[in-house]
């Protein structure tokens, strides 16, 4: 929902967006069957495993003047999508250009921006500060309720003790009124610099 109030501040300013979905050739399973695949799938995001995605189209390479990498934090890292096209498309796609990381995430996103800036610093991309939104929840219930969700377990939907504490997965209205004005901030600057 935040990327969509985000992208709709931009296009309400007057900037010009086109998306590009990373689709996973084998994406995992949701809900995780079991603990086992869930503990395995935390392992091995941890330590950065690439998730292989399909070609992206052909205007992903044309000369945008700003690319806006977005994706989720898997295990304190960039998704495994996002990590697979940092290593195909990196250079090619964002290569020189402007980056906003625009991160999704229970609470720890800085390695997560980090990696990216790291490795796009390389192929000289200007990487801004990310814009970050965490889930709205304190602990432990936020960890509670993303690994019953991760697990398919729905409790807290049903439980009213449990609801108090973790009413809902993920953001919030509120963040999605702070994402449109975010994206309306990033369109001044780029028509600014565009005009300047």
């Amino acid at each position: 929902m935040q990327l969509k109030k985000f992208i709709a501040g931009l296009e309400g300013a007057g900037v010009e967006t086109t998306q590009e979905r990373l689709e996973p050739i084998t994406p995992y399973e949701f809900p995780f069957r079991t603990n086992l695949r869930l503990a395995v799938a935390m392992v091995t995001t941890f330590f950065q495993r690439r998730m292989p995605i399909k070609p992206v189209a052909a205007h992903c390479f044309d000369s945008w003047d700003c690319i806006i990498l977005a994706g989720p934090t898997w295990s304190y890292n960039p998704s495994g999508p996002v990590l697979d096209f940092l290593d195909r498309y990196g250079k090619d796609v964002c290569g020189g250009r402007l980056v906003v990381p625009f991160i999704s995430c229970r609470s720890y996103w800085q390695l997560h921006y980090w990696t990216i800036k790291k490795c796009l610093g390389q192929y000289n991309s200007k990487v801004e500060k990310p814009v970050v939104f965490t889930h709205p929840v304190k602990e432990p219930w936020r960890s509670i309720g993303l690994l019953l969700t991760l697990r398919g377990k729905f409790a807290w939907q049903k439980y009213a003790w449990l609801r108090k504490h973790y009413p809902k997965y993920g953001h919030s209205e509120e963040q999605g009124v702070d994402a449109m004005a975010k994206g309306r901030q990033l369109a001044e600057k780029l028509l600014n610099n565009a005009t300047g």
